[in-house]
């Protein structure tokens, strides 16, 4: 399992999850993986958000496909409002994870602290989130299971990167 970047300031460690109009893809992970990181007692120690690059649909739910996949698998998908991505978000997440190649380029290239989503699937490391906006259902399927299995692969890294320094990071604000 690959590390994720350690954490920059007290509080929790921050994750932003992106594509491309923050209404199929990163909200779907989102809603999973705040899931799992309830279901693992993570909920206080790491923050999750999410954004897209272009902002066609600030403002807007997501997709009622990708919230009847998420609502059909027993997640609640009626919270989630799109945000465009910020410049300054590699600075203030401790992790920014993209849902494909083009993302990966908008948001400006890999580095320590930004990557693909994808490279910590467990099963299958690597590669793109395909976006499932111009198909049919079973697109977003599709997309559900890679993204609960990479979000078990995400919680898996942030428990031991968060046990590896067991300073108490769920109190205090930011530094």
């Amino acid at each position: 399992m690959p590390a994720v970047p350690p954490q920059r300031a007290e509080g929790p460690y921050r994750v932003a999850l992106v594509c491309l109009g923050n209404i199929c893809r990163s909200p779907m992970a989102h809603v999973v993986l705040e899931s799992r990181l309830a279901d693992a007692g993570l909920a206080d120690r790491v923050e999750v958000a999410s954004s897209g690059t272009g902002g066609w649909h600030v403002g807007n739910p997501m997709d009622p496909r990708a919230a009847a996949t998420l609502t059909a698998a027993g997640y609640d998908a009626s919270r989630h409002r799109a945000r465009q991505y910020d410049a300054t978000w590699p600075e203030a997440y401790d992790l920014v994870l993209v849902m494909d190649e083009v993302n990966l380029a908008d948001v400006g290239g890999r580095t320590e602290r930004v990557g693909m989503f994808r490279d910590l699937d467990p099963a299958d490391p690597g590669g793109s989130v395909p976006d499932p906006y111009y198909g049919g259902d079973d697109g977003f399927e599709e997309v559900l299971a890679m993204v609960e299995r990479t979000s078990d692969g995400i919680v898996a890294a942030l428990q031991a990167a968060i046990e590896s320094h067991p300073s108490d990071r769920a109190g205090g604000g930011r530094a």
